[in-house]
């Protein structure tokens, strides 16, 4: 079940509401003795949480198929970073991972049981008392299951995204009247809060096509400065108007000079970087830009970003980490609303 991006959260009596988490999505299947963890691309998760798999075999039930996100937890708040140090191809790093950062797994559907196969079939307003039910009786004793909070309230919904970030990152609504949407869109939106910031532009790379036989910018590196004065590399934005390039390309092409970040940088060592990622140009810390984003974790823009206006009444020194703190919702404390008997949030207890 897919989820199409809207800009509003939607209002009516068919709409129910959830937060969204930061993590992976992933279907949980039990069948016996056999585990089965699958994410939203059809990978196989199993091999890179064995915690969750034991965990799975602890439930009571020795069927059911369970929609849901795995996230990890840090302090207050979930850490996508850890999250993805989690997909490691030494089997020796994973099982010490999976005890140094255990993961959770959060449900928010039940899509089969031993009783009812065919759960999925049956609109969300079944399957949502269904799922409580299963929580109730199999999540109290197994603490790595937990259960998402819903509201029918849009008010509580509207705090929920106010508040996201650290865990959550926007309020997911799903279709009360509809079966599980597999492969669809229809019967669920997604809704981020979307945010700006001032940043320098500390490089830039090149596009890998050319415009007229001239190598044109691809895409702008983003840095933000720390309390020490360094500037870190935080992000990209490669939203930038194809008729807009070689003229911006002309203006930052005289700027290049080393060392453009003079802390954390692009294209450092990782495996997840790849031969282009390393290829960029360093520029003097003299143009800020003012973008839009959705989620800035472990000190860097999850997803690109995209230009508001170029900010040349702002300095460069002025564009520090400091304007993107924020007051964001312990997702401890959500989830532990949906530990209540009914699973559900009303307005006065957020």
């Amino acid at each position: 079940m897919e989820a199409r991006s809207v800009d509003a959260i939607p209002r009516g009596a068919e709409w129910q509401y959830e937060p969204k988490w930061d993590g992976f999505r992933c279907i949980l299947a039990r069948h016996d003795n056999k585990i089965d963890l699958r994410s939203k691309s059809g990978e196989d998760l199993a091999r890179y949480f064995p915690e969750l798999v034991e965990a799975a075999l602890r439930l009571k039930p020795a069927r059911f198929t369970l929609d849901g996100e795995i996230v990890v937890p840090r302090g207050k708040s979930f850490s996508f970073d850890d999250l993805l140090q989690r997909i490691h191809p030494a089997a020796s790093r994973v099982q010490r991972l999976s005890q140094q950062t255990p993961a959770l797994f959060i449900a928010f559907d039940l899509l089969a049981t031993e009783k009812d196969a065919e759960l999925s079939a049956q609109p969300l307003g079944k399957r949502r008392p269904a799922l409580e039910q299963f929580a109730k009786t199999s999540f109290k004793s197994n603490r790595m299951f937990r259960l998402s909070p819903t509201t029918a309230s849009y008010a509580t919904a509207r705090k929920w995204l106010e508040k996201s970030g650290g865990g959550s990152d926007g309020v997911i609504a799903k279709r009360l009247d509809l079966p599980y949407q597999s492969g669809s869109r229809d019967g669920m939106q997604k809704i981020k809060k979307f945010r700006s910031a001032d940043c320098v532009v500390g490089g830039f790379r090149y596009a890998t096509n050319r415009i007229a036989g001239r190598k044109v910018i691809g895409s702008l590196l983003l840095g933000l400065y720390d309390k020490d004065g360094l500037l870190h590399h935080v992000g990209f934005t490669s939203a930038i108007k194809q008729d807009e390039k070689p003229a911006l390309t002309k203006k930052l092409e005289p700027l290049i000079a080393a060392p453009g970040f003079t802390g954390n940088a692009p294209g450092g060592p990782s495996r997840w970087s790849t031969a282009r990622s390393a290829q960029w140009c360093p520029l003097q810390a003299k143009l800020v830009v003012e973008v839009c984003y959705d989620h800035f974790s472990g000190e860097r823009f999850r997803h690109g970003t995209s230009i508001l206006r170029w900010r040349v009444d702002k300095a460069p020194r002025q564009c520090g980490f400091d304007q993107l703190q924020q007051k964001a919702a312990d997702p401890m404390k959500l989830l532990a609303q949906g530990q209540r008997a009914n699973g559900r949030a009303d307005a006065a207890s957020t």
